[in-house]
């Protein structure tokens, strides 16, 4: 199958499977793929699984049409992928095997060689040229073995990307990208977090039209949209609100109880409720719902003094994927010592950014007035945001929205009368509280200045410390003048009409301009309060936390030149010209430093 000028696939199916490295249900299936880039020199992407050696040569053998292939590249030595190495080289003797030198260790370890004579050693940034086709090697350690590395070709500007962005499913089945990619990314690689945002940084500034993974379609368009998932999943960021409720019943009881919260939930706005009944789904989908949503309850019985079995490997499924940045409520149930809360809270202790509800419910036995007063408060507490994102649940009036006003980050969201817009402000002040008054400083320059001079009103989004970067990327580095911020959002709008952020914020005002003072480069609005809501008790992202956790830190090692302040971007050059725009953050040559 051609997948470019000069690029085939030559990769197999696998309906033989019914488990993937001996856990992972697939129903639909596998693909192991392999490519063939036939130039000046022929080089071989990788073989596939041992069960479909002559199936896979039989493919090489009819693209490459009487020739010999020049170079067998391997980026990861997986069997799946590694396993025809060796016949190969029976096949074609002469062709250099090209890889990173942990691969040829692993090769000794699989095969009994190294493949001494044969090998050609690549790290970071070395080439192999053969042709028109240029491939550039990229070292990805940990993504997942340490011995990966994955190939930009930059003639038809496509990235061989190892396991990243593959999935599970065969390629002659129509599915769903993002469920089995999601089960794929989070059960395999899911640990590696920090592995995959640093190869996200190295891939960004690659000019990428095709994406060819070792499982899974080959990627051609909306290639944002694939790469914007990876970034959320690989930042442990949630990908959707909603609750996720695990639990394990022994004679039925807590099941009646999660039963009851799920329809508490529904009633008081949750967009999203999933149930997994531990001892009967498949743990691998109630992993992926885990990382997949915001929330997370867990409900389950005292059992042996402990918690029972099925979720204990729940939750250590979680754990060791580095489960963090959720909310976490815990429902327990006993006859006599209930100890199920303190044992699931001690299991995830070690994660990062678990916020636990304020309400833990205890059911005795059976659900009585008190454990279901205790759910009633459960659900309340899980659902205050879309209580307050509802207009007719929402406290319109809750003034302690001022409380959450400081030196912190905001979202400055208006209208120009033909689409919404968002911009980053810092410098936000309640001015007076008889009656309220709320100034906000605007630099002239943004088009929402323009806007809201015209139109007299805007909200105030009080964004939260777990507000990833792509919302200083999406509302601070770009116009509203030019692109739509809120292009493919279902908006929440208050009562002035205006969108407000359904996530990452703790709180929003709807402003009305009462006077303007102009300040020469800015201009300030003073304002009266029209609306003001609280979603939540997170904190409030400060400047100082958003440049010591948030803002990426500039990769200036071996480099000279100046760094943006602002967004990181680097200029690499002698002299530094005073009419400089960064073109990610578009912040001029005042918010540059020199690299030392």
């Amino acid at each position: 199958m051609k997948i470019g000028k000069d690029i085939y696939y030559i990769g197999v199916n696998d309906h033989r499977i019914d488990l993937f490295e001996g856990q992972y249900d697939v129903p639909n299936g596998m693909a192991y793929n392999s490519y063939a880039i036939i130039d000046e020199k022929i080089a071989v992407m990788d073989t596939v699984d041992a069960s479909f050696t002559h199936e896979w040569l039989d493919n090489l053998q009819s693209v490459l049409n009487g020739a010999s292939p020049d170079y067998l590249i391997i980026q990861h030595m997986e069997p799946d992928h590694s396993a025809n190495i060796a016949n190969f080289v029976r096949a074609y003797p002469n062709a250099k095997i090209v890889s990173s030198a942990k691969a040829f260790v692993m090769m000794k370890q699989f095969f009994g060689t190294d493949f001494t004579e044969k090998q050609i050693v690549v790290g970071e940034g070395d080439t192999l040229n053969l042709g028109k086709h240029t491939l550039t090697f990229v070292t990805a350690p940990m993504v997942h073995w340490p011995e990966v590395i994955v190939t930009y070709d930059s003639y038809e500007k496509a990235l061989f990307s190892a396991d990243g962005f593959g999935k599970f499913g065969a390629l002659d089945v129509d599915e769903d990208w993002a469920c089995d990619a999601r089960r794929y990314y989070i059960g395999i690689v899911g640990k590696y977090g920090v592995q995959v945002q640093n190869l996200l940084k190295k891939a960004s500034g690659l000019d990428i039209e095709v994406i060819c993974p070792l499982h899974g379609p080959v990627l051609k368009e909306n290639l944002g949209y694939y790469l914007n998932l990876y970034n959320i999943w690989s930042s442990y960021q949630p990908e959707d609100e909603g609750v996720v409720i695990a639990y394990t019943s022994v004679y039925g009881n807590t099941k009646r109880a999660v039963i009851q919260l799920e329809e508490k939930l529904r009633a008081k706005g949750c967009p999203k409720v999933v149930m997994h009944d531990l001892a009967r789904t498949d743990m691998a989908e109630a992993v992926e719902d885990a990382f997949r949503y915001n929330k997370l309850v867990l409900a389950t019985t005292t059992y042996n003094a402990e918690i029972f079995p099925f979720m204990r490997e729940f939750i250590n499924h979680l754990t060791e994927r580095s489960y963090q940045n959720r909310t976490v409520a815990l429902i327990e149930n006993g006859s006599w010592a209930p100890m199920a809360a303190k044992v699931m809270k001690g299991m995830l202790e070690k994660s990062k950014n678990i916020t636990f509800t304020d309400t833990t419910v205890k059911i005795m036995s059976a659900l009585n007035e008190e454990s279901g007063a205790q759910l009633e408060a459960l659900s309340s507490e899980l659902c205050r945001e879309y209580l307050a994102q509802q207009s007719e649940t929402a406290n319109k009036n809750d003034l302690s929205a001022l409380f959450n006003i400081g030196y912190g980050l905001y979202v400055v969201t208006s209208n120009d009368g033909k689409k919404d817009n968002g911009l980053i402000v810092n410098t936000v002040t309640q001015v007076t509280n008889t009656p309220n008054r709320v100034a906000v400083a605007i630099n002239k320059e943004n088009y929402s200045h323009h806007v809201i001079k015209q139109t007299g009103k805007m909200n105030i989004n009080c964004l939260t410390t777990d507000a990833p970067f792509k919302v200083f990327e999406s509302f601070g580095f770009r116009s509203g003048r030019n692109v739509n911020k809120f292009e493919g959002c279902e908006p929440l709008r208050s009562d002035n009409g205006l969108i407000f952020l359904p996530r990452f914020i703790n709180s929003f005002m709807s402003l009305k301009v009462e006077s303007y003072v102009d300040l020469d480069t800015h201009g300030l609005f003073i304002c009266s309060v029209t609306e003001a809501r609280v979603l939540s008790d997170k904190e409030t992202m400060t400047y100082s936390y958003y440049m010591e956790n948030v803002k990426p830190k500039p990769e200036t090692a071996g480099k000279s030149g100046y760094v943006c302040k602002i967004c990181g971007y680097i200029y690499e050059g002698e002299e530094l010209d005073e009419s400089i725009v960064c073109p990610l953050c578009k912040h001029g040559f005042a918010d540059f430093e020199k690299i030392v």
